[in-house]
């Protein structure tokens, strides 16, 4: 058999494909399913008007079953500019904007156009695991930036670890894993800190429809010159339940999208043109709609919350968007404690040695718990039987 590419080879498994095979051979009783708390994905379909719009281009639009423009469809990357501008109070022109499948593709196609093997970029940690799964793919290094009690990175830490070799630093806010959002003047200390050095920002804002601060979150996009240091990601995944659909957003110079086309005419060729027209009409018809759902997964933040400041030996590290992120009593790691709990209480949760580096003990004192696919009688229930666990 030839050899497969080292890098590949070294790279982690998929830590949520990897957990559902903890579900192999268990089985669940009907007072007990299983609460899946282990993926940050809506499970529910979109608003019927949102599939009735989909349904519709399918069958009178053909030109959605063509390809079309590489950096997506020149009314959505229109529409992804004016909002974003109206959002953070600053300017953004639709060339300033790439449509792409999915925002962890939005990650690969800026990185390629960032970082060659043997560079390195910046991950604060807990790490969202696919980042550090492309870097270790295309052989580039994740340098881990350590993070706070609350999670937030620090960024005379940052400065103190950056090298000739380093292109990025990448920020996930409100984060994933972690939960937390990041306030606004830490994210301007590290838009200056990046730009100081010649370096990249890539903000990724998947979660920011579910942020509980009002708008807006930041001001980068304020500052005239933002795409010479920042690249801003973003998904429609989670507002309007498009996740198999693969739809998502990245910002930054034209210069830079220039090549970021190179990337997935590569890849991909063009995003899904049905999910872009489903993407254009939810941003342009479903905002109260949208505002319903955030004020549910705030309510849902809420009651995990008040559930873990009632748990003994628990300790809630962050909570927010669809996260919280844990540290467990129990003296075993974490990533054997998950699986115990599949078998013993029918929870199935990622523990934080997924999202940090091979060898930090502080993982093994930690999960992840996607809290925004369970309500809040759901969420009684998850609490009733860490309760239990022995």
């Amino acid at each position: 058999m030839p050899q497969i590419n080292p890098n590949l080879a070294r790279t982690t498994p998929p830590p949520v494909m990897e957990a559902r095979r903890w579900l192999d051979g268990v089985t669940f009783p009907q007072n007990r399913p299983l609460i899946n708390v282990s993926q940050a994905a809506p499970v529910e379909p979109p608003p019927p008007a949102l599939r009735q719009v989909m349904a519709d281009t399918a069958l009178s639009d053909d030109g959605a079953h063509l390809y079309g423009p590489v950096l997506g469809l020149p009314a959505l990357r229109a529409e992804v500019a004016g909002r974003t501008a109206k959002l953070y109070r600053g300017t953004v022109r639709a060339d300033q904007v790439a449509i792409t499948s999915g925002c962890n593709q939005a990650f690969c196609a800026a990185m390629a156009t960032l970082a060659a093997p043997g560079d390195e970029v910046l991950l604060p940690v807990p790490w969202y695991f696919n980042h550090k799964m492309w870097l270790d793919m295309t052989g580039v290094a994740a340098v881990p930036l350590p993070t706070n009690a609350e999670l937030l990175p620090d960024v005379a830490e940052a400065e103190a670890r950056i090298t000739t070799r380093t292109r990025a630093i990448v920020l996930v806010t409100p984060n994933n894993p972690g939960g937390v959002e990041y306030p606004a003047n830490l994210v301007a200390a590290f838009r200056n800190l990046a730009k100081t050095h010649g370096l990249a920002l890539i903000l990724d804002e998947t979660y920011r429809d579910f942020d509980s601060r009002p708008a807006p979150a930041h001001d980068l996009f304020a500052q005239p010159d933002w795409d010479d240091t920042l690249i801003h990601l973003y998904s429609f995944s989670k507002a309007y339940r498009l996740t198999g659909h693969r739809v998502g957003a990245l910002l930054a110079s034209p210069a830079r999208l220039a090549e970021v086309e190179k990337f997935l005419d590569t890849v991909a060729i063009c995003p899904n043109q049905i999910a872009q027209h489903a993407a254009l009409w939810g941003m342009r018809n479903l905002d109260q709609w949208l505002a319903g759902e955030r004020a549910e997964i705030l309510d849902r933040r809420a009651a995990i919350e008040e559930g873990f400041a009632r748990l003994p030996g628990w300790r809630l590290r962050g909570a927010g968007a669809y996260f919280a992120y844990v540290e467990h009593p129990f003296d075993t790691s974490s990533d054997a404690l998950c699986k115990r709990m599949v078998a013993e209480i029918g929870v199935l949760a990622l523990p934080g040695t997924m999202f940090m580096p091979e060898g930090d003990a502080s993982g093994a004192r930690q999960i992840r718990i996607a809290f925004a696919n369970i309500d809040r009688d759901a969420i009684a229930a998850l609490f009733a039987r860490l309760r239990a666990l022995a």
